[in-house]
């Protein structure tokens, strides 16, 4: 199966929250992992924050920073190209979202994925509109 996982899913790997769960199950069943070009930026700053609100020590996020490098090794990465850029201004036309939240989806057409996994329910709705199979796990 080929997934695709904005920020809110791949976090959860690193981060034990509501989620974490299914989101390492579908990995472990994954032959195939997409994200973004913003994934690991957006990740790093999630946990910059959760270090600066004193919920993450700074030893930890120094592993799981190292873990996330090492499992972008074996994920494909989509990069910011023509196409999704037209992607995203359609979906920012067409939804509701943040532009950011536009990339991943745009991101994830142009990958083609099995199912889009997230749990940001404004980015899976438009997912699902555009014509993704969805995974919400929030």
């Amino acid at each position: 199966m080929r997934l695709f996982l904005d920020t809110s899913a791949f976090a959860k790997r690193y981060v034990a929250e509501q989620g974490s769960d299914k989101v390492l199950a579908l990995c472990q069943e994954a032959d195939r992992l997409f994200v973004s070009v913003i994934c690991f930026p957006e990740l790093t700053s999630t946990l910059c924050r959760l270090v600066r609100e004193k919920k993450l020590a700074r030893a930890a996020y120094r592993q799981l920073k190292s873990d996330a490098v090492a499992d972008l090794a074996d994920v494909d990465i989509c990069q910011i190209t023509s196409e999704v850029l037209a992607g995203v201004v359609s979906l920012l036309e067409a939804h509701p979202l943040r532009a950011m939240d536009a990339l991943h989806v745009a991101c994830a057409l142009a990958c083609q994925p099995d199912a889009f996994v997230s749990a940001d329910r404004q980015q899976l709705a438009a997912a699902r509109k555009a014509g993704l199979r969805i995974v919400d796990v929030s």
